[in-house]
């Protein structure tokens, strides 16, 4: 045992702890495609860990692209927040109880449908604003610029300032509404906005410095809307 702990492989970020979140999150999104194909009625929640797998997936992949210096078992966003996890346990909490009291609730299948339409689409635009932005998209708000930083205003940035935070909040409503939680729907918003309108205030701010783009990136904001309902 001594001798493990040692060995760098299975130290907090070795290719140990790498290797054992991908295989959770492979087993996690294989036992959600088996609940849509063999469990009647298992729909919502089937589709809800194949979706919830495949975001975590692809922000690991996408940081291993454009940025291996910084990727480490963070970049699964598995450990996002506490509030991240508090949330996830009470949407869970909300279906499992609602099923086991209003059956009928959890059979909307046209709204668990359209949920997951909406969690699709805001997957596929989160991924491709991180895509677009390569390496100049980070988890980590930057506070100083870096020579390779550049301000990209052009394809899904020309229509909005943050396409990858708009992803991610319709992904989080959407995914409340594929399991046909109104109480989540509702408190996954506000928490979701919220959340958007500290960091986008905390990143733009830092963005504006003049050390950073300065008037270049004022006057990118005063043109282009956040994409965030109700935030300018």
């Amino acid at each position: 045992m001594d001798r493990i702990r040692k060995n760098p492989v299975f130290a907090r970020n070795g290719v140990a702890s790498h290797a054992f979140n991908a295989l959770a999150i492979g087993l996690f999104f294989g036992f959600g495609i088996a609940l849509v194909v063999f469990v009647e009625g298992a729909f919502s929640v089937g589709w809800y860990m194949v979706t919830l797998a495949t975001f975590h997936f692809l922000e690991y992949f996408l940081t291993a692209i454009f940025h291996p210096d910084t990727l480490s078992i963070d970049s699964f966003l598995l450990n996002h927040s506490r509030e991240y996890w508090v949330a996830l346990i009470a949407s869970w909490c909300e279906f499992f109880i609602e099923l086991y009291l209003f059956p009928g609730l959890k059979g909307l299948w046209p709204l668990a449908w359209l949920g997951l339409v909406v969690v699709v689409a805001a997957q596929a635009l989160r991924s491709a604003a991180m895509f677009a932005a390569a390496r100049n998209f980070t988890h980590i708000v930057q506070e100083t610029k870096r020579d390779e930083h550049e301000l990209v205003t052009t394809g899904l940035y020309a229509y909005v300032r943050h396409p990858s935070y708009v992803g991610f909040f319709y992904w989080s409503v959407g995914s409340q509404l594929l399991l046909l939680n109104p109480i989540c729907v509702v408190g996954f918003a506000y928490a979701s906005w919220k959340f958007f309108e500290d960091r986008i205030r905390d990143e733009e701010t830092a963005l504006s410095a003049p050390n950073f783009f300065g008037e270049k990136y004022e006057d990118y904001r005063r043109r282009v809307p956040s994409g965030i309902p109700f935030l300018k």
